[in-house]
């Protein structure tokens, strides 16, 4: 009979307080569950805002702002980091964070057939029953399994109960099916995606959420074709992806934009042909900037911000007659986008991607095993490294910082 195992998280318990490290039990899996062993987590923004929602407080750097005020649509640095924000409409407390990890399978409940204890795993949050009677799952057009959605929502695991508890008894909510600032945590079947057992869980942890995003944005959603042009708004983890990945599609121009001009040297080693900063340019909205310089717009444009002001932006960018704008960045609870109906009379179009449209548990073990033979690397992401749960919210100070795409914190070694 499995056990209760009782090992340190670090768990968001209410407004204004940081997050704590304390032993949390960690109850076995039930039917179709899988326990985890979480070897590295790496922090994303989503965890970030997620922070903020609790009023967290974090030191920065006084000359400096965030989010500059936005004016004609040129505010495009993203935001630190979304549920600890208050923006996220499903952020509950108290939870345990974290959805971006490499990880080994401690221990699986009855009726799992898909992995077995010992195998390393990417939990994703979007989740891939592969049931031949789900549409979503069936269908090449979406990633969307809507299959343990509503639970997944409500911070619970499918049967409505959590995993998580304090040593008392109070329970804690799980997070987008994760909950990975934790040693140990306990996942859907259906959310683990199978990955090469020679793989650094430190790395490829990456593919738990942004970098897969930006990539898949490209390569996936919009499938762009060579000699396209693209506009990227942001240059965060996922904004920096796009720009990799256009530049494996071999876009012909790759505009990157960002208020912060410190991310425009990676952006350039990655394929950017075109720098902007809107702060540079005052007097003129960004996407006309972009527009007069190259006659009618970009084929593709994608916003990595969150921020409603710059999605429409870069839909104004998109080229005329064709221009297609992708809508990455996940925006505040409430914020609605808006343009003139003439921008899409006269051909635009507006999508949005979640994770990339990477089917989870088909796709990611793919993009790992690109990433193992060389083909995709990412390595240049991880700018900051931390080792230990409590070490976590250093990693978040980290992220707000201004000059970390992505910190990676290793709980044990691989």
């Amino acid at each position: 009979m499995m056990r209760v195992l009782m090992f340190p998280q670090a768990v968001a318990w209410e407004a204004n307080k940081p997050l704590v490290t304390e032993t949390i039990r960690v109850d076995p899996p039930k039917e179709g569950e899988v326990r985890l062993k979480v070897v590295a987590n790496a922090l994303c923004h989503t965890d970030g805002k997620s922070l903020n929602k609790l009023g967290v407080h974090v030191e920065r750097d006084k000359t400096r702002t965030s989010l500059p005020r936005c004016s004609s649509a040129q505010c495009v640095s993203p935001p630190p980091v979304y549920t600890l924000s208050g923006q996220d409409p499903e952020g509950l407390f108290p939870c345990i964070l974290g959805h971006e990890a490499g990880a080994m399978v401690e221990s699986v409940g009855p009726g799992v057939t898909s992995v077995q204890p010992g195998m390393y795993v990417i939990p994703c949050y979007t989740p891939q029953c592969k049931d031949a009677a789900c549409i979503f799952c069936q269908s090449p057009k979406t990633n969307l399994c809507p299959k343990i959605r509503a639970t997944q929502g409500r911070g619970v695991m499918p049967d409505g109960t959590s995993r998580f508890s304090t040593l008392d008894g109070k329970p804690i909510y799980h997070f987008m099916g994760c909950s990975t600032f934790a040693e140990y945590t306990v996942v859907a079947e259906i959310s683990c995606a199978v990955v090469s057992e020679k793989a650094p869980l430190d790395k490829v942890c990456l593919f738990g959420c942004g970098v897969s995003t930006g990539l898949g944005a490209v390569l996936k959603t919009c499938a762009v074709e060579e000699g396209a042009s693209v506009a990227v708004f942001g240059l965060g983890a996922v904004g920096l992806a796009v720009v990799q990945a256009a530049k494996i599609r071999k876009a012909r121009r790759i505009f990157a934009v960002d208020t912060n001009p410190k991310k425009f040297e990676m952006a350039v080693q990655l394929g950017a042909t075109d720098c902007l900063n809107p702060n540079d340019i005052p007097d003129k909205p960004i996407q006309q900037v972009i527009v007069e310089a190259t006659t009618w717009g970009v084929d593709y444009s994608f916003d990595a911000t969150g921020n409603v002001e710059v999605m429409r932006a870069a839909l104004e960018c998109a080229h005329r007659g064709w221009g297609v704008s992708c809508v990455i960045g996940v925006a505040a609870s409430g914020k609605l986008i808006q343009t003139r109906p003439f921008q899409l009379i006269t051909g635009r179009s507006w999508k949005g991607t979640a994770f990339g449209g990477w089917k989870s548990r088909t796709d990611v073990p793919d993009l790992v095993d690109q990433y193992m033979d060389g083909k995709l690397p990412i390595d240049h992401y991880v700018t900051h490294s931390f080792e230990g749960v409590s070490a976590i919210n250093d990693a978040i100070h980290a992220l707000h910082e201004g000059d970390c795409l992505r910190a990676v914190v290793s709980y044990f070694k691989q």
